[in-house]
């Protein structure tokens, strides 16, 4: 067991794109936790999708030994998406490093993510990172971090995670300025679960940081709130994978191999002790309820496949504690489950993750945010899809949720935001001035309003420098209607939307233009109809498939082509009577409509 007064446990925070995980590679190698021949770029990444986009996505801990001293790290997200992965690994250390580059300068993000740490009262360090780009303008950015947090010049460290250059640095002012962890040793065990994997031939396996006692393997664990039992079959430290040690002493982070099968067992925010003294002991204040923003349907493409998938989502569940899902059935599209995400690219990372991880075909319905109804008769509902919508007549109010947007940018660019944010009928409040050049624009703004395309239209008003967060308000009364979208005169349930009435012709216009791009065109005439209660409002043809019968024909008379050409006709003609036929929508048409 390590003295706790050697032990720092400490986060790294910062906007997407800022160099976090590049920082950590770089504390990996100066304190000889991964050997050189094991080293890759973006180690503590281990999903292929968070290679492959350059972003983390899940926290990933590791512990490194450095002269004397114990620390363990949390390497976090930057994407708002992934805030609450922030927030439970902030609750786990005693400082943070705050990270901004020394080109973008302060985002929303650096912004969002520093709030979250001054909650929780932890010790932050600001790093200016990226100093060795020829852009880097380490002066203004140093300028802009002191009238954020109104410390000194001499406490911002420099640094670069491509080079080294300042990481030791960053080692040695950890090791000076967070605290050592609090807790008692001799008291019984309390440690709090932070986040958790399952582990096919293991079971659940507990990230856990300890607070009170120790735990050693092949003693008997119970939680506090699910009042589970079983045994600790192993603990150990991340180095960064699995190192088993026997033994987690007050104030470690690691892990635990729990033996439990359920994986709803084992809960992220709840607190692990001794089974003998699990009625005694006071649990750990855990983690605020995350509220899903973006609901979406996700059913799979052979009916068969439904075990299958919820097997899947329950997996994740235990990995990605934002999302929430219900079962849901749909006469199309048979049995599913209705998913809640914290916004797009969360929806989209899950979806790829369901796909690679556990080779599932899916169906996934146009996203939407859920509604308040109130009812004539007085009954209150509330519609996170719009099949859920009742009739008009028996309805008195639609409320819909609204958000507290900040949108950070260049001040050259903010008429060009305003109109764009107004457009989306978002409410002015006003503006905050970083320094001379940079601006925090406050908005309140219908959550509905940013759900598909907002933030890249943000990026691309502002030349790439813009950047927003939101956070939830309140509920709002809202003018909305249900369209539906009809494809060869059937009804699609998965592509009905619900939209401003207002705006009903132009989004209606929109999804069956992209329907016409992206259906593949069939033997006879599909026809693409939005209507909204019973009326179409805008509708568009594929026309159909034209076979070259004469392809094989050559020489001869005219009339042999035209025989043929008759004959196809009438076959024609015998479809059309039989029926419409059916279209199969591929499952990248919801993408592309919402894209739009």
């Amino acid at each position: 067991m390590i003295e706790e007064n050697k032990i720092r446990n400490f986060a790294i925070l910062a906007h997407i794109d800022h160099g976090k995980s590049t920082l950590a590679d770089r504390m990996l190698e100066i304190t000889h936790t991964v050997e050189k021949r094991k080293m890759k770029e973006q180690i503590l990444d281990k999903m292929d999708l968070e290679r492959e986009r350059g972003i983390t996505i899940k926290l990933a801990p590791v512990t490194m030994n450095y002269r004397d001293y114990v620390l363990n790290l949390i390497d976090t997200p930057g994407h708002v998406d992934f805030t609450y992965e922030v927030s439970r690994s902030l609750a786990a250390v005693e400082g943070a490093v705050l990270l901004v580059d020394a080109t973008q300068g302060i985002q929303a993000q650096t912004l969002a993510n520093l709030y979250l740490a001054i909650e929780q009262n932890l010790t932050i360090i600001p790093v200016v990172n990226k100093i060795d780009l020829p852009a880097a303008d380490v002066a203004g950015t140093k300028r802009e971090i002191i009238k954020l947090l109104g410390c000194k010049e001499e406490d911002i460290l420099t640094a670069s995670g491509k080079t080294g250059e300042g990481v030791e640095k960053i080692l040695e002012t950890v090791i000076e300025r967070v605290p050592p962890p609090v807790g008692h040793g001799e008291a019984p065990l309390r440690a709090l679960i932070f986040d958790s994997n399952y582990d096919e031939y293991r079971g659940v396996v507990a990230y856990v940081r300890v607070v009170d006692g120790a735990l050693k393997t092949g003693e008997k664990i119970a939680l506090a709130a699910t009042q589970a039992k079983s045994e600790a079959i192993e603990v150990g430290v991340f180095k960064p994978d699995y190192h088993r040690t026997d033994v987690l002493g007050q104030g470690e982070i690691g892990y635990i191999i729990t033996g439990f099968r359920d994986v709803s067992e084992c809960r992220v925010g709840d607190t692990v002790t001794i089974a003998s003294g699990v009625s005694a002991i006071e649990p750990l204040v855990g983690y605020k309820e995350v509220k899903p923003m973006v609901f979406a349907g996700i059913f799979p493409r052979e009916g068969n496949e439904y075990q299958e998938l919820r097997e899947a989502i329950s997996k994740l569940k235990l990995n990605d504690a934002a999302l929430m899902y219900e079962p849901e059935q749909s006469q199309a599209l048979g049995f599913g489950f209705r998913c809640g995400f914290l916004g797009l690219l969360h929806l989209e990372i899950f979806q790829e993750r369901l796909k690679r991880e556990y080779n599932l075909d899916l169906i996934v319905t146009v996203p939407s945010v859920s509604y308040r109804v109130y009812k004539t008769n007085g009954e209150e509902i509330i519609a996170r899809s719009p099949q859920m919508l009742p009739d008009p007549a028996a309805t008195r109010e639609i409320q819909e949720p609204w958000v507290r947007l900040d949108i950070v940018t260049p001040k050259d660019y903010i008429g060009a935001l305003m109109n764009f944010a107004q457009e989306k009928r978002g409410i002015y409040k006003n503006t905050e001035y970083l320094d001379e050049q940079r601006a925090v624009l406050h908005y309140e703004i219908p959550l509905a309003a940013i759900l598909t395309d907002f933030y890249d239209k943000i990026k691309s008003f502002s030349s790439g420098y813009g950047s927003i967060n939101y956070e939830y308000l309140d509920y709002r009364t809202a003018d909305v209607v249900k369209m539906d979208i009809l494809v060869a005169e059937d009804m699609v349930e998965a592509l009905a939307v619900i939209v401003y009435r207002d705006e009903a012709f132009r989004r209606g216009k929109e999804i069956v233009e992209v329907l016409k791009e992206s259906l593949p065109k069939q033997m006879f005439v599909i026809k693409l109809q939005a209507a909204v209660g019973g009326k179409v409002i805008a509708a568009e043809r594929i026309s159909a498939l034209r076979k070259d019968v004469t392809a094989k024909l050559y020489g001869g008379d005219v009339t042999r082509k035209r025989k043929l050409l008759e004959k196809q006709k009438k076959g024609k003609k015998k479809m059309m009577a039989a029926g419409k036929g059916s279209v199969e929508i591929p499952g990248d048409t919801f993408v592309k409509i919402l894209k739009r």
